[in-house]
C-alpha cells in the first residue's frame, strides 16, 4: 500500500513505549543512558491512544515499545486484547530479545490475533553474545528452540543488527520455519559508530509513523531521542495522535516529498544515516 496515497494524513506504524524497561544492556542501544527508564505509561493514557487508533482508517502497524522489551511489562497482554478488540485493522508488531519469552508468554501472544513476532537476537556464539547483549546466552536459545518446536501460529523472524553471513547460516538452519532478518547498524546521532556514515539523499519513511515515549513525548523516530528528548514533534498528553501526526512542520516533509539533506542543520533528520 502506498505511504504517499494512504497514509499522508495517517501513520502507517504507531510505536508506544509503554514502560521503559529493558533486561538487556546492547552495546549498539543507548537504553543504559535513559533518564526515562522505569517510568510507565498511565493506563488512562493508553486506554485514550487505543481509542484514537481505533478510528484510522487504513491497516497499520503497532508497535508496544520503543526503546524497552515489551514483554517486560505485565500490562502488555491485556493491552493487545484491547487492541484486537477495538483496533481490527492493526497489526501488531513485537520486538523482544526474547529471554523474557516463557513458554507462558508465547501461550499468551499465540491467543492474540494478528502478532508479528521479531526476536532480537544478534549474536550465534554465546561469548560474543553475552558481551553485547548482557544477557544469557542459554537461556535465549531455550526459549528460542521451544517456540520454534511448538504450533506458535504467527510469523516469527529472528533479528541481528549488522549484516553477518555465519549468523544467517546459524539462524537458517537452527530455526528453520522462522525468517532471518538483518538490518543496518545506525549509529543514533552519535551514540555509537554507524554501519554506514552516509546521510541518503533521499526523505525518508520514518515520516509516516509516530513514536511515543512512556512520557508521551513523540519522537523524531525510533532512531530520535535516545538520550534525551530535545527533537521531539509533540506531546500526546496535550494532543492527539493525529494532531501531532499532521502538525505543519511535520507533515510537510510528506507532502512536499522532502529530501533530508535538504532541511536545515538543526534537523536531525539531516544528519541521520539510517
Amino acid at each position: 500500500m502506498s505511504l504517499e496515497k494512504y497514509y499522508m494524513e495517517q501513520p502507517f506504524e504507531v510505536s508506544i513505549e509503554t514502560m521503559t524497561i529493558c533486561n538487556a544492556a546492547c552495546t549498539f542501544c543507548p537504553y543504559p543512558t535513559l533518564e526515562r527508564i522505569g517510568n510507565k505509561m498511565s493506563d488512562e493514557l493508553l486506554d485514550r491512544l487505543v481509542d484514537e487508533m481505533s478510528e484510522f482508517k487504513y491497516p497499520f502497524s503497532f508497535s508496544p515499545f520503543k526503546l524497552s522489551d515489551p514483554l517486560l511489562d505485565k500490562r502488555l497482554i491485556p493491552l493487545l486484547e484491547k487492541v484486537n478488540d477495538k483496533v481490527p485493522l492493526a497489526t501488531i508488531r513485537i520486538f523482544t530479545n526474547a529471554s523474557a519469552l516463557t513458554w507462558e508468554k508465547a501461550e499468551q501472544l499465540h491467543n492474540i490475533d494478528n502478532v508479528d513476532l521479531w526476536l532480537s537476537v544478534n549474536e550465534h556464539r554465546e561469548t560474543e553474545y553475552e558481551n553485547l547483549m548482557n544477557l544469557d546466552y542459554q537461556r535465549m536459545l531455550k526459549n528460542v528452540d521451544a517456540l520454534h518446536e511448538s504450533d506458535f501460529r504467527h510469523p516469527v523472524k529472528v533479528l541481528r543488527v549488522g549484516a553477518n553471513a555465519e549468523f544467517v547460516e546459524f539462524s537458517q538452519d537452527r530455526w528453520p520455519h522462522f525468517e532471518t532478518k538483518l538490518i543496518k547498524k545506525d549509529g543514533w546521532l552519535g551514540f555509537t559508530e554507524a554501519q554506514n556514515d552516509e546521510v541518503p539523499d533521499t526523505g525518508c519513511s520514518r515520516w509516516f509513523e509516530l513514536s511515543i515515549t512512556s512520557e508521551g513525548k513523540a519522537s523524531h523516530c525510533c532512531m530520535h531521542d535516545g538520550t534525551d528528548l530535545r527533537y521531539n514533534i509533540g506531546d500526546v498528553n496535550e494532543q492527539t495522535l493525529l494532531e501531532v501526526y499532521n502538525s505543519p512542520h511535520w507533515k510537510e516533509r510528506r507532502e512536499q516529498g522532502l529530501s533530508r539533506r535538504e532541511l536545515n542543520d538543526d534537523s536531525p533528520c539531516s544528519r541521520c544515516t539510517y
